[in-house]
């Protein structure tokens, strides 16, 4: 019927017959072969033409045109305003957020279009503290770069994401892919731990403390994270094939070049949450660094029993990142990317509750990732308890990333997501660190700014009734609603809170009003 239709206007006749319409493409595509090949290649190129040619400004996804604009732009130092008023169907979408802005507050912010871009906005908790890890530490950043391994990214791509790390504070996580050479450009790292304890194991497979107890000692790392799993495939390993494992990724992840590499879909080291707490303790105590875990949401009862086999305080985990369904940059079935975990706005409140309900959720701090690198949805993150912000897709497009959606075929056109040294040698890391940290420092204005104009001095300090969520243009019904939150939740302790009041009062900038008349109010 496709063939029908597109070919009709060559017949002359609406009205011919069906079989008469394939016949006359048969002989078509016999005497201009190009024209069948032409389908195919218009098939390759077809993300592309939509999105620089076809699509609105909201239509594409992951990312909508509307979306990587700001991106690119907040990454080049452009003027990433938008005139004219929304385009968005804020009139008929379901689960719009409103932020809500208060009259009058204490909060004066400056009016400067560029003023707080410097401002590395700390997190609201000190990781480690409340175990008292020996290397707990205060993240520098509420925002900072989520998991994408070396080899599934090009070098060139983590070097210029590591050095965009050091200019802006932000922690940059390696990925279960090992740590590489293009890690150890300043910035600080997450090392992250997956099933195949790639760069923390022997030949064979089998986890080895003392290499990683050697790696953390040879590089700024200042957490390890335990990947259960991840919103692209959860509960699913993975293959490199055998042709990408180079003589470089082979002693980066410790394993043979030239064959296959497997990452298993379950841990060795544990199988439940009690042996998990043990591991955990173990890593914590060798290496003094703050040990957690990542994982997307299905299942609750895994969060039920972790919840209580840490309510006795002997053993538990400093921080919890949650990935949301709608997230990841790894290649997976489709099955996998579009139906198995929860969203993010889903998923998260589901575990937060279970935490605070137990009285836990002062001592961890609570990390999330899934499309939050974009302003509206990451403050409905920290409304919702976050404490740090994972960015991952949205580091790849501040680095010159066009959305191709080619990060699974080694093809990528920009040199982000390939191991070919051909594509990977246009990418500048001088340059697309420099955008990196652009974006980076955008989106902490942005967030900023936001908590200003809610009437304090942080985003972590913006609460659930702070947001509403629409139905439509019939009514709204805030967050707090929405998630079951109880009074509290989703807020740090009264204690954190002022330490997080104090930081930036001594930090942040503050602005003023035009001089009081004679006539002034009150």
């Amino acid at each position: 019927m496709r063939w029908t239709k597109a070919f009709l206007p060559l017949a002359g006749l609406a009205g011919v017959a069906a079989h008469d319409l394939l016949q006359r493409r048969h002989t078509l595509l016999r005497n201009f072969p190009v024209v069948g090949h032409a389908r195919f290649a218009i098939e390759r190129i077809g993300p592309e033409l939509r999105q620089y040619v076809v699509a609105g400004n909201d239509e594409e996804r992951p990312f909508t045109r509307d979306q990587r604009r700001w991106i690119y732009a907040s990454a080049k130092g452009e003027n990433n305003y938008f005139g004219f008023g929304t385009d968005n169907d804020v009139e008929s979408t379901d689960g719009y957020p409103i932020i809500k802005h208060r009259t009058f507050s204490a909060v004066t912010p400056p009016s400067h279009p560029r003023a707080g871009e410097e401002i590395r906005l700390p997190c609201a908790k000190v990781m480690g503290a409340a175990r008292g890890r020996a290397r707990a530490f205060r993240p520098e950043s509420v925002v900072n770069v989520s998991a994408m391994s070396f080899g599934s990214l090009s070098g060139n791509a983590v070097r210029a994401i590591n050095e965009g790390c050091a200019m802006t504070g932000a922690l940059h996580n390696t990925g279960e892919g090992g740590l590489s050479p293009h890690h150890r450009h300043g910035g600080d790292l997450m090392f992250q731990i997956g099933t195949a304890y790639f760069g923390c194991r022997d030949l064979d497979g089998a986890f080895d403390l003392e290499r990683l107890k050697d790696l953390v000692a040879s590089a700024p790392v200042r957490a390890l994270e335990i990947k259960l799993s991840q919103g692209a495939k959860p509960g699913l390993g993975g293959v490199l094939p055998a042709a990408k494992v180079s003589a470089e990724i082979a002693e980066i992840r410790g394993v043979r070049a030239g064959e296959d590499c497997i990452s298993p879909s379950r841990h060795a080291e544990f199988s439940d949450v009690d042996s998990l707490l043990d591991w955990v303790e173990l890593l914590a105590a060798e290496t003094g660094l703050p040990v957690g875990i990542k994982s997307a949401v299905g299942d609750l009862e895994v969060w039920r029993d972790l919840a209580a086999a840490m309510a006795d305080g002997e053993r538990g985990v400093d921080f919890i990142t949650v990935d949301g369904g709608e997230g990841g940059t790894g290649a997976a079935p489709l099955t996998f990317s579009d139906s198995v975990a929860l969203p993010f706005r889903v998923g998260f409140p589901r575990v937060y509750g279970i935490f605070a309900e137990a009285g836990l959720t002062d001592d961890i701090v609570f990390v999330g990732s899934g499309k939050l690198g974009l302003a509206d949805n990451a403050i409905v993150a920290l409304a919702l308890g976050c404490d740090l912000l994972g960015v991952a897709r949205e580091a790849m497009l501040s680095i010159g990333c066009i959305q191709a959606q080619k990060c699974h075929t080694d093809t990528c056109p920009v040199g982000v997501a390939t191991q070919n040294a051909w594509l990977a040698r246009g990418l500048d890391p001088a340059l697309k660190s420099v955008r990196l940290a652009g974006y980076i420092r955008t989106l902490r204005r942005d967030l900023l700014k936001v908590a200003e104009s809610c009437g304090v001095l942080h985003p972590g300090l913006i609460d659930v009734d702070d947001v509403e969520i629409l139905a439509g243009n019939q009514e709204g019904r805030p967050l707090r609603e929405v998630v079951r939150y109880r009074p509290g939740w989703g807020m740090p302790s009264a204690a954190q809170q002022a330490e997080l009041t104090a930081l930036m009062t001594a930090e942040a900038p503050t602005g003023g009003t035009a001089p009081e008349s004679r006539t002034a109010q009150g």
